[in-house]
C-alpha cells in the first residue's frame, strides 16, 4: 500500500470510531398555542370572512 492508501485507511478507521451525535429534542409547543393556531385557521374558512 502506498501513502494515500494508508492515509485513507487511517481516516476511515477514525471516522468509524466516532460516535453519532445525539439529536436534541425540540421544546414542546404549549397546548394553548396549538389551539390558538387551529382557531385562527378555522376563522379563515368561515363564510363571509374576507381574505
Amino acid at each position: 500500500m502506498d501513502r494515500f492508501d494508508n492515509a485513507f485507511t487511517a481516516l476511515g478507521q477514525r471516522i468509524n470510531g466516532l460516535s453519532m451525535p445525539e439529536r436534541t429534542a425540540p421544546a414542546p409547543v404549549p397546548l394553548t398555542s396549538l389551539i390558538d393556531r387551529v382557531n385562527a385557521a378555522k376563522r379563515l374558512y368561515q363564510p363571509g370572512v374576507r381574505r
